[in-house]
């Protein structure tokens, strides 16, 4: 970098070589990989923040781009008229806090403000109003000398908008949809965007000096920038004269300002090695056209710190100390600083940080004392042998699930992660594309392939409903055939939309069936062999001794290793909606936003290989000859249990699955009654609640099919005797876990490392979602607009947007259905165990410490502890 370029920035310690790459690299920490919506997949959006602790970061983003992410008002008002905020964890929340500062008031006083504060927490505005309230505050200034409020580091648009001059921000946000949505279309626009196979920054810099929404003198001005993104960002950072040492800071406000464009443009830049630069090109074109806009506006005002405003603070002890506007007069100078102190630390954020360690705290206690007082009860019971097994997924909604089929009969249930442990790419038969289904923090390993010897008219049959979808696209798209779309279509779309608006249970079963009829697809095998290597250069198949090792590993994790009944069941689960975006957003979290059920048909059908059972036997997993491993798929909509994969069964198997059979539908009514009667508008007394749960799958204006992981609260790893006698309202991920047979941790260590990961992403989703619905929601089902064939917007100009639907979480307008709590992890082991496990995993130890997880244990005595 030349010198003069660094006494013009006056940058003091100039680094000898200036990356720009691993700056950006750097900033995009703040926003996360944002994949398409048809395979939407659950993401933690502060994943790259957890370095820092939660409350610092809840400061940052509503300083950098005043976005609060603690509950509001209203979510912990009703929290207390629930009664789901005990007082006595406020008190010490106080306490605890009020120990930590150095103010010299008499703790009755400091305490009384606090609670009053917390408990009461109403404006007062009308304190504001009155006419003294200033006078009193000049008088009080000198004391402010400590209280400087610092502003964090923002976008020029953003600035000119704080001072009040040009609506800067909005209009570079309103371009810079217009052009991501041009360059990342694949499936909706007739006509691509021109040069975009040169990259978004040279397809932008060829198209943008024509663009008629700019004036002459913009589109003039950005022609003459250098031609590679790089050259240009510094010449631009050189004209703003921005510091180096706010560089990081600048980029990371221009991603947090459209964190889902961003964070699609990020995802898309880790697929492939053709898009690598595509993040750095996106911001590139941002800061280009943030200057060219402001440009007119330089020099902008020396930032300069500003000292707090006192107006605030006497109100506040006016509202909630008792202590009148005048009354300040009568304090000495110590009492003055020390009161001034107290309000001012005393803020909205702290005081909503508090009510929510109080919420988590009261939800832990709840669950501490519904589990210890039944555990006692179950440690006394003989335990009797299974006739079944079945192995669920840990999801939420599987829960109420596995509570009506145990008490169906002598069924055992367990949980673990709903892939399975399969780190594999899978191919259906018919289909042309693969799919990653395993948890999106992970890289597939192997390919596995769906066949059948009696391919070849079904794969016809298949062509010709794909070709006939795609002939109808082309059409609608197509100018002049658009026209006469309506005349060759009307009638069996007029007939298809009136029996799906009026009769939807019905029109929706019909079609499915003269689909299925239609297509007849054949009884198909799987592709488990090693053969060759496939295009992405996977491995089809398996050899021997990865068979063996993923089975292996797969009944460690679930802890299945003994005591094997007559027929196990591998469960994946998967959710069926009609005419809904966020479909697979109902799927498996832990298959990448797709049904687990190819999954557990892999895993079932590994597990009935002779030699590989002949293997496991060295490892002293024992497996009966006559017990035999079957593949089912949980429908979350529709409560049902669905058979993917029966071999043929042994005389005792056979037996056990004419059981089930006549115990699933059973099963299945009283799962829906439960699972139907929260929803809204629906009533607890439904004379069909199965039908009901069939109209909601398949009506095409229903936006709220099911709850899906809302309400998830807690992940508990231990047997299943530890919980199998509470009702725990489809509110906990359960995965099974056996200390005493996991003597080095290591089966710990992969349970906190995968499935714990992908709960708590899970988890902070809908929290964001709820707290923050209009920057990490998705607003209202009913205005969403889907785009470019990648997610949604709200209207044809908004951001990306990155989070669950409006119906997710509220149960209307005004009402929440989730509570935002941050996970809570209980783990069934002893203390040694747990510590050892949070002394080698640094980056679970980091969020237990830094508030993004809570923690707890019970240990071989039933004794809980709280570790966070």
């Amino acid at each position: 970098m030349n010198t003069t370029l660094a006494k013009t920035l006056h940058w003091e310690k100039l680094p000898d070589t200036l990356d720009l790459n691993d700056l950006v690299k750097s900033a995009s920490r703040v926003i996360v990989p944002l994949g398409p919506i048809n395979t939407f997949a659950a993401r933690n959006p502060w994943s790259g923040l957890e370095g820092q602790p939660f409350e610092k970061m809840v400061r940052w983003l509503k300083d950098t781009c005043d976005v609060d992410i603690y509950p509001n008002d209203s979510l912990f008002q009703s929290a207390l008229e629930r009664g789901e905020i005990h007082q006595v964890f406020l008190e010490k929340g106080i306490q605890h806090w009020l120990n930590s500062q150095s103010l010299e008031l008499p703790s009755e006083v400091a305490e009384g403000f606090c609670r009053a504060a917390l408990l009461q927490n109403q404006p007062y505005s009308n304190t504001l109003e009155a006419p003294e309230l200033k006078s009193i505050a000049r008088k009080l200034n000198r004391f402010t000398s400590q209280m400087i409020e610092k502003h964090s580091v923002k976008t020029y648009s953003q600035r000119l908008e704080q001072l009040g001059r040009v609506n800067a921000a909005h209009e570079l946000n309103r371009h810079m949809i217009k052009w991501c949505k041009l360059f990342l279309d694949k499936s909706q626009a007739v006509w691509s965007m021109p040069h975009r196979e040169k990259g978004f920054y040279h397809a932008w810099r060829k198209l943008v000096q024509h663009d008629p929404a700019l004036s002459r003198n913009v589109r003039k001005q950005l022609s003459e920038l250098p031609v590679e993104a790089d050259a240009a960002i510094m010449e631009v950072l050189l004209r703003l004269e921005i510091p180096f040492s706010e560089f990081q800071d600048y980029f990371e406000a221009h991603f947090l300002a459209l964190p889902g464009w961003g964070g699609m443009m990020l995802w898309r830049s880790q697929q492939s090695a053709e898009e690598t630069s595509l993040l750095f090109d996106y911001l590139a074109v941002r800061i280009l056209m943030e200057w060219a806009l402001v440009q007119p506006c330089l020099p902008f005002p020396e930032k300069r710190n500003h000292k707090v405003n006192l107006e605030p603070l006497i109100a506040a002890w006016a509202e909630w100390g008792n202590l009148p506007i005048n009354g300040w007069l009568q304090l000495s100078s110590t009492e003055i600083k020390a009161r001034l102190a107290l309000a001012y630390r005393f803020d909205k954020i702290l005081r909503n940080r508090l009510l929510l360690e109080a919420w988590e705290k009261t939800f832990e206690e709840q669950l501490k004392t519904m589990i210890t007082s039944q555990q006692s009860a179950s440690a006394e019971e003989n335990v009797k042998p299974a006739l079944a097994q079945f192995v669920f997924c840990i999801d939420v909604r599987s829960e109420p699930f596995r509570r009506k089929l145990e008490k169906a009969g002598d069924f055992e249930t367990l949980g673990t992660a709903g892939f399975f442990g399969l780190p594999i790419e899978t191919c259906e038969l018919g289909s042309n594309h693969t799919h990653n289904s395993l948890p999106v923090m992970f890289k597939p390993q192997y390919k596995v392939n769906e066949f059948s010897p009696d391919v070849e008219s079904f794969q016809q049959r298949h062509q010709v409903v794909n070709t006939l979808g795609y002939t109808f696209k082309t059409m609608k798209n197509n100018m002049v055939s658009s026209m006469a779309l309506p005349e060759i279509s009307g009638p069996w779309l007029s007939l298809q939309t009136l029996a799906r608006s009026f009769m939807p249970r019905s029109a929706g079963r019909t079609l499915s069936k003269l689909l299925d009829t239609w297509l007849h697809k054949p009884s198909t095998e799987l592709s488990l062999d090693y053969t060759q290597k496939s295009e992405t250069d996977l491995p089809i198949g398996f050899s021997v001794k990865e068979k063996v090792h993923f089975v292996r590993q797969a009944l460690k994790m679930m802890g299945l290793t003994d005591q094997f009944a007559p027929l196990v069941v591998i469960c994946g689960h998967g959710s069926h909606s009609t005419n809904n975006p966020y479909r697979s957003a109902l799927d498996c979290g832990a298959c990448g936003g797709a049904s687990s059920g190819f999954n557990a048909r892999v895993l079932a059908a590994l597990c009935n290989l002779p030699d590989v059972r002949k293997s496991l036997e060295t490892d002293g997993i024992i497996i009966p000859k006559d017990t035999v491993f079957a593949a089912a798929e949980h429908i979350t909509t529709l409560d049902e249990l669905r058979w993917l994969y029966v071999p043929e069964l042994s005389v005792e198997a056979k037996e056990v699955f004419k059981r089930i059979q006549a115990e699933l539908p059973k099963v299945s009514e009283k799962a829906s009654a439960e699972r139907i009667s929260q929803l809204p508008n629906l009533g607890t007394h439904l004379k069909n609640p199965k039908a009901e749960a069939q109209r909601l799958s398949e009506d095409w204006s229903e936006v709220r099919p099911e709850w899906g992981l809302a309400r998830n609260a807690a992940f508990i790893i231990g047997e299943r005797r530890l919980t199998q006698d509470c009702n725990l309202r489809g509110r906990v991920f359960l995965n099974n876990y056996n200390w005493k047979k996991d003597k080095n941790g290591a089966i710990l260590a992969n349970i906190i490392s995968g499935p714990a990961t992908v709960t708590q992403w899970i988890n902070l989703q809908y929290y964001a979602s709820t707290v923050a619905p209009h920057y990490y929601g998705s607003g209202n089902k009913i205005t969403q607009t889907v785009t470019a064939g990648l997610g949604v917007m709200q209207g044809n100009a908004s951001d990306l947007l990155s989070g669950l639907p409006w119906q997710s979480v509220m149960k209307s307008d005004e009402d929440a259905y989730h509570e935002p709590l941050r996970l809570l992890v209980v783990i069934q082991a002893p203390r040694g165990y747990v510590k050892r496990m949070l002394d080698h995993d640094h980056a679970f130890h980091q969020k237990v410490k830094n508030g993004w997880i809570r923690l707890a244990s019970i240990d071989p005595e039933g004794r809980w502890e709280s570790w966070s």
